[in-house]
């Protein structure tokens, strides 16, 4: 804003977590208003203004809980646009059995079912978002995120009032369970020979320094570091220019256990030198171990491909 004031734009899917990131917004010193209808933004940024509160930082949570008026959104923004004002926009995401299971444990119906199915109305929803989503500065899939770890993301992402400075989120996953539905840039590390199959490594993982030297000493792995960090250098030079102020690089492998883990962990090292404020999650780490052992292994392994011909 050209009064130095930050707006944020807090929305998303219903049960993806809005009311959890208001009120660590709160904490953080940020002037927050709940199930705003979009109409009112600027009213809200005028009487801030006009009563002189320390305001710096002023978050709106605007979603579909406001019926027809949500539609007026685009439009607002495009208002505010206008006179040089472009909020950043969060928005809470989650797949569809997560918000079922969260909807139904709150016992709420979906504001936008009406007489049909819980699932109908998150349908709806998805239609009515999709645009906003793809404007998002900040998509956070909470999906399999429980309330802290959400706050954590939150704070890490929005805590420094610092409105230029990029934050980054270094997410290791495993490909069996899915690819982070948040995740600007993703990376494959299952070029790497996998310590699962080594007996000595297969119960530790990537944080741990057996399995790190083992990953992260490999020359293929130092090469691909070097490449990346070089990318990622380009890519936050222009996110600067672009006012781009968040991103979030998924590194996956099999199971994420060993090899997304420890590459994760040495490539924040390296954003960190680029003066990149950066978390690192680990979303599948404690996955069953159990499930792992029995149906990670790739059908042309050589242990399986000797078990077949036993």
């Amino acid at each position: 804003m050209s009064d130095g004031r930050q707006l944020l734009l807090v929305t998303g899917m219903t049960g993806a977590g809005r009311s959890t990131a208001a009120g660590v917004l709160e904490d953080l010193g940020w002037f927050v208003v709940d199930n705003l209808p979009p109409q009112l933004i600027d009213d809200v940024l005028s009487l801030v203004a006009a009563e002189g509160r320390d305001a710096s930082r002023i978050a709106v949570v605007v979603d579909v809980r406001t019926g027809s008026l949500f539609s007026a959104l685009r439009g607002v923004l495009a208002h505010l646009a206008e006179r040089g004002t472009r909020p950043s926009i969060l928005f809470l995401e989650a797949t569809d059995e997560v918000l079922v299971r969260r909807q139904e444990a709150a016992r709420r119906p979906h504001p936008l079912q009406g007489g049909g199915r819980l699932l109908d109305g998150i349908t709806a929803e998805r239609q009515m978002m999709g645009d906003l989503r793809g404007d998002a500065d900040l998509i956070i899939d909470t999906t399999n995120l429980n309330v802290h770890q959400l706050a954590a993301k939150v704070t890490n992402a929005l805590a420094d009032d610092d409105p230029d400075r990029l934050r980054a989120t270094v997410v290791s996953f495993g490909f069996k369970y899915g690819i982070p539905v948040d995740a600007d840039m993703v990376a494959d590390m299952r070029f790497l020979p996998n310590p699962h199959w080594d007996p000595a490594l297969r119960p530790m993982s990537g944080l741990d320094e057996p399995v790190r030297d083992a990953v992260v000493t490999r020359p293929e792995a130092v090469a691909f570091l070097d490449r990346y960090d070089q990318l990622l250098a380009t890519l936050t030079d222009g996110f600067a220019r672009e006012a781009k102020r968040f991103l979030t690089v998924a590194i996956g492998c099999t199971g994420g256990r060993h090899r997304s883990v420890a590459m994760s962990e040495a490539l924040a090292e390296r954003l960190r030198r680029h003066q990149v404020t950066t978390m690192v999650v680990h979303r599948d780490l404690h996955k069953d171990r159990h499930h792992d052992q029995h149906h990670d292994h790739p059908p042309d392994h050589p242990q399986q491909r000797r078990r077949a011909g036993e």
